[in-house]
């Protein structure tokens, strides 16, 4: 119940950043063909939640529903091209992230262990000393 749970906010998610990715795209190609409408929507996007995509699309129906169309075509094209990719590109870079860190951290207790150690050697290191010291002053 769980996973699916997690599989439905994921899918959310990726929607919105799917609807993110549609909208920097007409925004490039808007500065060649019609840069008023370029700063316009870069304007719009700036002071609404594009991190909520639908809400943003439902915000931007109200101002302009071409640029709305266009969004969600562009968003469907984007959507077939990489979804196929993702499930198995996801897993693989969450395996390879998951080694470099599980390195970083191997790393960090092996320097934190032998700073340890180092630091209790100098400590019994000066107290043979001392005592070496206590005792010449006794002679």
């Amino acid at each position: 119940m769980y996973s699916k749970h997690v599989a439905k906010e994921t899918a959310k998610v990726l929607q919105s950043y799917l609807t993110y990715q549609a909208v920097r795209t007409i925004i490039s190609q808007l500065r060649e063909t019609n840069p008023t409408q370029a700063i316009w929507l870069s304007n719009y996007s700036d002071r609404h939640k594009i991190q909520d995509g639908e809400g943003y699309l439902n915000g931007l129906i109200s101002e302009d529903k071409e640029l709305v169309l266009r969004i969600m075509t562009v968003r469907e094209h984007l959507a077939e091209a990489v979804l196929d990719f993702m499930p198995e590109m996801v897993k693989v870079g969450i395996s390879k992230a998951n080694i470099e860190h599980r390195r970083h951290l191997l790393e960090r207790l092996t320097q934190s262990q032998s700073q340890s150690q180092t630091s209790n050697s100098t400590t019994n290191s000066e107290m043979s000393n001392s005592e070496l010291d206590s005792n010449d002053s006794s002679d």
